[in-house]
């Protein structure tokens, strides 16, 4: 892992690590898994559960929540927000406040190769496909098949993006 000298991290110890992370300063790590040569941007905030693939780049002012795996490859722009839960609410109807165990956590998959675009709205237990783009600003609320472009809000179908103008779909390595 490399970070800056001022050591403005916040890293729990159940964080793993992959080799040559690169960490900028007011980082919050806990519980997550970032894999191998992965640059995680200022201001980010990756929770408990949450899986970074490797090679991937996670732009600053971006939260990555419970339930969101990112496989390898994959940008994520500023100001990316991911949401884990359809039906927030604060309490229960009896007026208790919720706890961890009073909520359904929807898992989200950005497939490899995937780019989302700065400023988008990722909404709970979407597929995000394999070299998939989203339009800056865009607000996703449904899937979004391999190597389609989508935009807007809600993110709607732009285009295909031809599998031969896209070479990380023809390296092995590649997929997660």
């Amino acid at each position: 892992m490399t970070g800056s000298p001022s050591h403005n991290l916040r890293i729990a110890a159940d964080v793993v690590l992959g080799e040559r992370v690169k960490l900028v300063d007011f980082v919050n790590l806990y519980g997550c898994e970032i894999g191998d040569d992965t640059k995680i941007g200022t201001f980010v905030e990756i929770q408990r559960g949450a899986k970074i693939g490797a090679r991937c780049k996670i732009s600053s002012h971006t939260f990555i929540c419970e339930g969101v795996r990112i496989e390898d490859e994959v940008f994520v722009g500023h100001g990316v927000m991911f949401v884990n839960d359809r039906y927030p609410r604060a309490a229960n109807p009896d007026g208790s406040l919720k706890t961890d165990e009073d909520w359904n956590c929807e898992a989200t998959l950005v497939a490899a190769g995937a780019s989302i675009g700065s400023g988008c709205t990722i909404l709970a237990g979407l597929t995000i496909g394999r070299g998939a783009m989203i339009g800056a600003g865009s607000v996703v609320t449904r899937d979004v098949p391999p190597r389609t472009v989508v935009a807007g809000n809600p993110a709607r179908f732009i285009r295909e993006i031809p599998a031969n103008d896209f070479e990380f779909l023809h390296r092995p390595h590649a997929i997660a």
